[in-house]
């Protein structure tokens, strides 16, 4: 809450992770905004473990930049130096010293310390005017890191792994990798990205949707709370869980092109909690269960909340 205001002051623009006023949306906006400027070509870039590598020392000298406080920097060190405590499977509690990387798992602080010595690569870019020099506009989410490229990916990459090294960080060669956006798509951010073309005008745009592996968590989260083993289970609570789960899932992901995807969530809801009330009855057989209870009941009876299968995003494009 103190030192917070006083790095926000500081951050640049491209930045969106874990910032007021800031979210996951407007970072994929900003991706949608520079591919639509023709900058198609990605880098899809994983920094290797970069919550447990961040070099202290350094960490602490870029805080000192813009704190002067002697208390807050040492309560800051504490955090770093504070060890782990793990449990073994009898019961056993250790204690792990931290070493001299990282920051702390769970700590509310670590978002923002990340944040802080990312700040590095951001800044270097921004004073440099890379973007202009090489044609490459960097969005970046916490570590979660895509640069887009307008005039090829291979001098970006270069300066982009020259500064990671300068800051100590290493690049996860196998997990990064570079996108043609016309005949390929990246995941960023829980969505699939790619350059599409109109059906209405033949026009190229960027289509973003829920990537496959999201899609597919929010189905196994619901298989789990409809299993067979939860049927002793009031089925108010079981309707309760589920369109909790699912409205929060729908929150974040009820955006741009997103229609086939929620159409898909909403089949699956509903045939699971078929199922599952089959399972109560001890309905025989997957069509009987599918068949004894009638979809509008599942809303209008049971409450089920309603998934919607119309895109949050109405503008032009938007193909689902």
């Amino acid at each position: 809450m103190v030192i917070e205001p006083i790095f926000e002051a500081d951050f640049c623009d491209n930045s969106y992770g874990f910032r007021p006023k800031k979210s996951a949306h407007d970072a994929l906006d900003d991706v949608s905004k520079f591919m639509g400027y023709g900058y198609t070509q990605v880098i899809d870039a994983d920094i290797s473990k970069y919550f447990d590598t961040i070099p202290n020392t350094n960490l602490l000298a870029t805080v000192a930049e813009r704190i002067s406080d002697g208390q807050i920097l040492h309560i800051i060190k504490m955090w770093l130096k504070a060890p782990v405590i793990e449990t073994d499977e009898d019961g056993t509690k250790r204690n792990i010293e931290s070493g001299n990387k990282g920051t702390p798992q769970g700590g509310v602080i670590s978002p923002l310390l990340a944040n802080i010595y990312l700040h590095l690569l951001d800044r270097i870019w921004e004073r440099n005017n890379l973007e202009k020099k090489l044609g490459a506009h960097i969005v970046r989410y916490a570590d979660d890191v895509v640069i887009l490229c307008r005039y090829g990916t291979e001098k970006p990459m270069e300066m982009f792994r020259k500064i990671l090294g300068k800051l100590e960080l290493t690049l996860n060669e196998s997990k990064t990798r570079t996108v043609g956006t016309y005949s390929d798509s990246f995941d960023f951010l829980g969505f699939t990205i790619q350059m599409m073309k109109s059906r209405r005008t033949g026009a190229s745009f960027p289509h973003l949707q829920p990537s496959k592996k999201s899609l597919q968590s929010i189905k196994d989260r619901v298989t789990e709370l409809t299993g067979r083993k939860r049927t002793a289970l009031p089925f108010a609570l079981i309707v309760e869980e589920v369109n909790s789960t699912v409205r929060g899932w729908t929150g974040y992901f009820h955006y741009r092109n997103c229609s086939q995807t929620l159409s898909k969530l909403k089949e699956h809801v509903e045939m699971r909690m078929k199922i599952h009330l089959g399972n109560r009855h001890k309905t025989r057989g997957l069509i009987s269960s599918l068949f004894r209870v009638k979809t509008k009941d599942l809303y209008a009876t049971f409450g089920l909340y309603k998934t919607p299968t119309t895109a949050g995003w109405t503008q032009a494009h938007a193909l689902g």
